[in-house]
């Protein structure tokens, strides 16, 4: 069954007409009137609606059945991403989705590739959002990790929510990630391309975070990313069964 995201304030009545994007790709996948597609609210609820009618520009839907659906993993997951160059950055925001993280922090730190501010900051965090839902929407996830707004690396450090733990990738210090005791929540902090300064590390450290290590390989930023989220849920998460 086709699936799709249509945020919660559209779904609080019985009929109605998609939104723009959403029913243009309902019409990019050719669906006809009649056919039943899923819908998801990104905070957990899930429909059966069927397409009453279509139009150029519309689609119109009746929910026939809602659900609570839970796919969240138990661990939970905020990855603190220092920005990398576009297709690496919009990489790791689809990946992490698909491997359950709960929150992503975008970071501006010292070597990140890309330099954003304003309105092209704000255009950024809506097409990382955007990726994100494309995402769930795939990986069948029913809530939509946040994507938070741009920050330098200080405000970021200074944001982080109480965690259970709070991991920083780096080859200077040899720990494993099993040798931490399993907690609830961690917060995950990545370098960019060329990795996070000594003076940055020593930063993050003195805001309670503990260096780890992957292995003696180095890893490009997205693959650090990925390979210490699928590490986390493997350890500690819903990879376990």
């Amino acid at each position: 069954m086709p699936r799709f995201y249509v945020p919660a304030d559209v779904c609080e009545v019985n009929a109605f007409s998609l939104p723009v994007t959403t029913a243009r790709h309902v019409q990019v996948l050719r669906c006809q009137p009649g056919e039943l597609i899923e819908l998801f609210d990104g905070q957990g609820l899930v429909y059966e609606a069927e397409i009453m009618s279509m139009g150029k520009k519309n689609v119109d839907v009746m929910i026939h059945d809602c659900k609570t659906v839970k796919v969240e993993s138990s661990l939970t997951t905020t990855l603190l991403q220092s920005v990398s160059s576009s297709e690496r950055m919009d990489m790791t925001i689809q990946k992490s989705v698909e491997l359950g993280v709960s929150v992503i922090q975008p970071v501006l730190s010292e070597r990140s590739s890309q330099r954003l501010g304003g309105e092209r900051a704000t255009k950024k965090r809506e097409r990382w959002q955007d990726i994100a839902i494309a995402a769930c929407e795939q990986c069948e996830r029913t809530v939509v990790p946040e994507i938070r707004p741009i920050m330098d690396l200080t405000s970021a450090l200074e944001g982080v929510a109480d965690a259970d733990l709070k991991l920083l990738m780096s080859l200077r210090r040899p720990l494993a990630l099993n040798e931490f005791s399993q907690p609830h929540a961690v917060t995950l902090l990545i370098g960019p391309e060329g990795g996070l300064s000594a003076s940055e590390e020593e930063q993050a450290t003195r805001y309670g975070f503990s260096a780890f290590s992957l292995g003696p390989r180095v890893l490009r930023t997205e693959t650090a990313s990925l390979a210490a989220l699928a590490a986390m849920q493997t350890l500690w998460g819903d990879f376990r069964g």
